[in-house]
């Protein structure tokens, strides 16, 4: 199976060096959503998958074959995405047992988060490319939901011969094992039903803004609809989770104006809850989306890890990765699953961590908000704002779910899609006779 891994990361290279740079990022998402992340070429310990064949082709493109990087400029989002990094690279040497181990791990996250990170930032220099890679994204999405649907009725894994080959994550060929409510959870070519819905969680929202420009609402309609097939038939509480919290926000664009009243509202609703009732306010809300025992394991969960010891004496660069930190015996649990993106980054990294991530993260909501401002065109507000609807549904969500995989690469690409989109509304401004570009350059969008 490295044979078929090793062909198809050439493959897609070759293509990478005819194509247009918009179509770079494309190749990259296909391989990622189509090819198993879990089948990979090792050389020696390391293992090295399509994708990680592909970004170095990518780059290669980029620093030999083009001229973008000239006119790339460094922003404070591209300096903290770097500073979380190092962060975790500092924290992690501090708790690892082998630091060679470490090491290789870092490496390959950096393949799967800051080099995709900074692709995103370098080849986006348009709208309209944003917008080709957008109905790129709906257009891969189709298939793949169709095949998640089939999964998801009959129960037969559409690259079971597959998993015998894994390095990591599902195994087996014939059938799929979990259920539930009478329908099994598809996974289709990612290794688990969670990472298959996330895909489409995350990805789906900002495709939405398609639908702001005339010519292609047909093709946002539909695709869309199948996006929600596709979360849907992972039949995984953190994607759908993410996917209603997004489509929640998309749904208040008209009310936008009032947000300060609403977010005023939200937060007397939350202080009102902790102090008249036995119950936090995350175990309110999350019933209002999750079932019951999903709520009272990720709620007791934070309750055990903030509030009851559990990081005592490794608040500052935690437990370190792959330590189990004890805390499934407090939540009646054999073993402790951390289904929260932020308590993953403490247990594994502690506050050296989680500082910079959550900086990080503040940072790529702060450029949305400054390219919303600088929108003049109602199409690019909407842009903006479903851009701004996927970020809300991963932020807020992460706290019901662990970002691993695939999902974590979807990540640092939509902080580079923030990014780049002061830029893109800035490009698109002065196509308008009444534009000031130098009020905007003033104001140093990007």
């Amino acid at each position: 199976m490295e044979s078929l891994t090793l062909t198809i990361g050439i493959v897609a290279s070759l293509l990478v060096f005819i194509a247009k740079p918009v179509w770079w990022l494309v190749i990259y998402c296909v391989v990622m959503a189509w090819y198993p992340n879990n089948l990979t070429i090792k050389l020696g310990t390391i293992d090295f998958t399509a994708c990680r064949i592909i970004i170095l082709a990518l780059y290669a493109n980029l620093f030999f074959r083009t001229s973008l990087l000239k006119g790339f400029k460094f922003i404070w989002l591209d300096k903290l995405v770097l500073i979380y990094l190092a962060a975790t690279i500092v924290a992690g040497a501090t708790t690892t047992r082998s630091l060679s181990a470490f090491l290789e791990n870092r490496a390959g996250g950096i393949f799967d988060s800051a080099l995709p990170y900074f692709t995103v930032r370098v080849i986006l220099t348009t709208k309209e490319q944003y917008l080709t890679f957008l109905k790129a994204v709906l257009c891969l999405a189709v298939p793949l939901a169709c095949l998640g649907l089939y999964e998801f009725v009959t129960g037969h894994p559409v690259a079971g011969p597959l998993r015998a080959y894994a390095a990591w994550g599902a195994v087996g060929t014939n059938q799929i094992g979990d259920m539930r409510y009478g329908f099994y959870r598809a996974a289709v070519t990612f290794p688990q039903p969670i990472m298959f819905g996330l895909f489409f969680a995350m990805l789906g929202p900002a495709c939405v803004g398609l639908s702001g420009i005339r010519r292609y609402k047909l093709l946002c309609g539909v695709g869309i609809v199948f996006m929600a097939i596709g979360a849907v038939s992972s039949l995984s509480t953190g994607p759908l989770l993410v996917a209603l919290l997004a489509g929640g926000f998309i749904a208040s664009y008209r009310w936008r104006r009032y947000w300060k009243p609403i977010l005023a509202i939200v937060i007397v609703m939350c202080g009102t809850v902790e102090i008249i009732s036995n119950r936090h306010f995350y175990d309110v809300l999350g019933d209002s989306a999750l079932k019951g025992s999903a709520v009272w394991y990720r709620s007791r969960l934070i309750d055990v890890v903030l509030f009851e010891g559990g990081m005592s004496g490794h608040w500052l660069t935690g437990y370190g990765i792959g330590a189990d930190p004890g805390w499934g015996p407090k939540i009646n649990s054999l073993r402790t699953d951390i289904v929260n993106q932020y308590l993953a980054v403490l247990k594994n990294y502690g506050l050296v961590g989680l500082v910079p991530f959550l900086a990080m993260t503040i940072g790529a909501i702060k450029k949305l908000v400054d390219a919303y401002k600088a929108t003049i065109l109602d199409s690019d507000k909407w842009l903006v704002w479903c851009l701004s609807a996927g970020m809300f549904g991963v932020v807020v969500g992460s706290m019901s779910v662990c970002l691993f995989g695939p999902p974590v690469t979807i990540y640092f690409m939509m902080l580079g899609l923030a990014g780049v989109m002061p830029r893109l509304v800035w490009q698109a401004n002065r196509m308008i006779p009444q534009f000031n570009a130098n009020a905007l350059d003033k104001n140093e969008l990007f």
